[in-house]
């Protein structure tokens, strides 16, 4: 079993309160990224990196209040995460 798959299956098992916590989690993470990409300015590039931040974790988060099914907001959840570390990443490192 690869670990995506585990990690899938134990989610569904607990679904209830994982998505408690994936909720708080990606959402500070996303905060996170928002504020390391606007301490670089309130460009067009930081706005666009803001706004696909900002929209994927809204979307986790009405994914999970909208009942969508475990694997759907996990692959979303796994997603906003990857997509908020990189925002991070290239906003501390690079730029």
């Amino acid at each position: 079993m690869t670990l995506y798959q585990k990690t899938l299956h134990d989610f569904q098992q607990s679904y209830v309160g994982f998505a408690a916590l994936v909720i708080i989690g990606q959402s500070c993470l996303g905060g996170v990224a928002a504020m390391y990409i606007l301490e670089n300015g309130n460009s067009l590039v930081q706005m666009i990196q803001l706004a696909f931040v900002a929209i994927t974790c809204t979307v986790v988060n009405v994914g999970i209040l909208a009942q969508l099914s475990p694997k759907t907001v996990f692959n979303m959840t796994l997603f906003s995460v990857t997509l908020s570390i990189i925002a991070i990443a290239l906003n501390v490192f690079v730029i």
